[in-house]
C-alpha cells in the first residue's frame, strides 16, 4: 500500500484532484542536492484546491526555497491545486564523517496525507518558512470572457435577508421575457435558495464528458450547489477554499448554452467567494439589492466598496421592500424607512434602478417555485421595468464572444 492511499481527507466525489499524478510527481521530485523530496517530507496536507507540504532543508539549501515553490506550484496547478504553501524547517547539514547507510534516504516511506480540516497541535509545531506569493492576483481587465456567455452580472447585497435571490430569479425571468438568452448561477454555496424559487429543488444535473449539464427552469439554464445535494437539510460545511473551488467548477465545467447574460446570485458578505469570482471570472457589472433600512445600507456600502476595489463597475441599486400597502384598507407604510436607496445611489453616483414593494405575493410565489414575473402577480411590472433598464445597459456593451472559437 502506498503512502498516498493512507490519506484520509474528505474530498467530494465530484471535485476530485488527480491523486496518482500528484503521488508520482512528489515521488520523483529531486532537490538540487539530488536528494528525493520524499526523503525530506514530514507531512502533506491536501484540501481540494490547496496543498501544504512540510519538509526540511539544510542551511545551504534554504535559498532554493522560492525556486522549489515555483516548480511545485507550476506543476500541481495542472492537477487542480491552485495554492501551494511550503512549510520548511531549517536543519544543519550532516557532517562529512557521518555514517549513512546505503540508499537510506530512498527507503524512507512517504508520510501519510492528512485531513486539512483537522487543526494541528500548535505546541508541537516546528518553525516554518512560507515563501511569498510569486504571482499577483489577476485583475478584471486581464480576465478572459467565457466563450459561451456574452455578459456576466453579479447580483449582490453584502447582507442576507434583503431579497437578493428573489430579485435575481425575477430579473432573470423578466430579461428572458424581453428577448434575452438568460442563465442563472447560484453562488450562495452555504445557503442555496435558487432551486426552491425556480421549482426544481431535488433535481440533479447530468454529467457529460466530465461537465455538468445545467438544469432547466422556465426555459432558462440554471445551476446551484443545491442541485448537487440530495437532502436540502444537509448543511454545506466547507472551508473557504473548498467552497470557492466548487463555485469555479460550477461556472467553468458546465455545458452552458450560448447566453446573452448570466446572472450570478452572490452570497452575503464580502469574503472568499466574492474575491475569487472577481479574480477568476470576467464580470461586466454588479447590481446591489438593499432595503431602506440603515443596517442594510451599511452592508450595501461595503459591497460597493469591494467591487470598486476589484475594478467591477456597479450598475445600480435596487431598493427592495420599499413600500407596503395594506391589502385590507389600502394604507401605505414605509416599514423599513424611506430614501435609503436614493441616498446610496447619490453617494456613489450610480443609478437607482427601481423600487420593489413589500407584498405577500412575491414571497408566496417564490416559496412555491413560481416567481412573480412568471405568475404575473401585482409586483411583476416592477421587475420588468428594472430589467428593461438592465437590458438597455447591456446593449451598450461590446460583444465578448468569439464566433471562431469552438467550445
Amino acid at each position: 500500500m502506498s503512502w498516498f492511499s493512507d490519506r484520509k481527507a474528505k474530498s467530494s466525489s465530484y471535485l476530485p484532484f488527480d491523486r496518482v499524478a500528484i503521488e508520482q510527481y512528489l515521488d520523483h521530485y529531486c532537490l538540487s542536492s539530488s536528494d528525493p523530496l520524499k526523503s525530506r517530507l514530514t507531512q502533506v496536507e491536501l484540501n481540494e484546491h490547496s496543498a501544504k507540504i512540510h519538509f526540511y532543508l539544510y542551511d545551504h539549501e534554504v535559498a532554493q526555497a522560492q525556486h522549489i515553490h515555483n516548480e511545485l506550484a507550476q506543476y500541481l496547478s495542472g492537477y487542480g491545486i491552485h495554492t501551494v504553501n511550503l512549510h520548511i524547517t531549517q536543519r544543519k547539514a550532516p557532517s562529512a564523517n557521518a555514517q549513512v547507510k546505503p540508499n537510506a534516504v530512498h527507503s524512507k516511506p512517504m508520510p501519510a496525507f492528512t485531513d486539512a480540516t483537522v487543526e494541528s497541535n500548535a505546541s508541537n509545531a516546528s518553525p516554518t518558512y512560507d515563501p511569498p506569493i510569486a504571482k499577483a492576483a489577476t485583475l478584471q481587465s486581464q480576465q478572459k470572457p467565457h466563450p459561451q456567455i456574452q455578459h456576466v452580472l453579479a447580483i449582490a447585497s453584502g447582507k442576507g435577508g434583503v431579497g437578493k435571490s428573489t430579485t435575481t430569479v425575477n430579473l432573470a425571468l423578466a430579461l428572458k421575457q424581453l428577448g434575452l438568452r438568460v442563465g442563472v448561477l447560484d453562488a450562495d454555496i452555504y445557503g442555496p435558495s435558487i432551486p426552491t424559487m425556480l421549482g426544481n429543488e431535488g433535481q440533479m444535473p447530468l454529467i457529460e464528458s466530465g461537465q455538468f449539464v445545467p438544469l432547466e427552469a422556465f426555459g432558462m439554464p440554471v445551476l446551484s450547489i443545491g442541485h448537487l445535494i440530495a437532502d436540502s437539510k444537509t448543511p454545506v460545511a466547507w472551508r473557504g477554499s473548498k467552497a470557492t473551488g466548487a463555485l469555479l467548477q460550477l461556472f467553468n465545467q458546465t455545458l452552458w448554452p450560448k447566453l446573452d447574460v448570466l446572472l450570478i446570485d452572490m452570497p452575503p458578505g464580502t469574503g472568499d467567494i466574492q474575491l475569487t469570482l472577481a479574480q477568476r471570472v470576467k464580470i461586466d457589472g454588479a447590481i446591489i439589492v438593499t432595503t431602506p433600512q440603515h443596517v442594510a445600507l451599511m452592508d450595501a456600502q461595503k459591497a460597493i466598496e469591494l467591487f470598486n476595489k476589484v475594478d467591477i463597475k456597479t450598475w445600480g441599486v435596487i431598493e427592495n421592500m420599499a413600500l407596503h400597502q395594506c391589502s385590507h384598507c389600502g394604507h401605505e407604510e414605509h416599514i423599513f424607512g424611506t430614501g435609503g436607496g436614493e441616498d446610496l445611489a447619490q453617494q456613489y453616483q450610480i443609478p437607482l434602478l427601481g423600487h420593489l414593494p413589500l407584498v405577500a405575493s412575491i414571497r408566496i410565489n417564490a416559496d412555491q417555485g413560481c416567481p412573480s414575473v412568471f405568475a404575473q402577480d401585482q409586483a411583476s411590472h416592477y421587475y420588468l421595468a428594472i430589467a428593461t433598464k438592465i437590458r438597455d445597459q447591456l446593449a451598450l456593451l461590446e460583444s465578448t464572444q468569439d464566433s471562431k472559437r469552438i467550445f
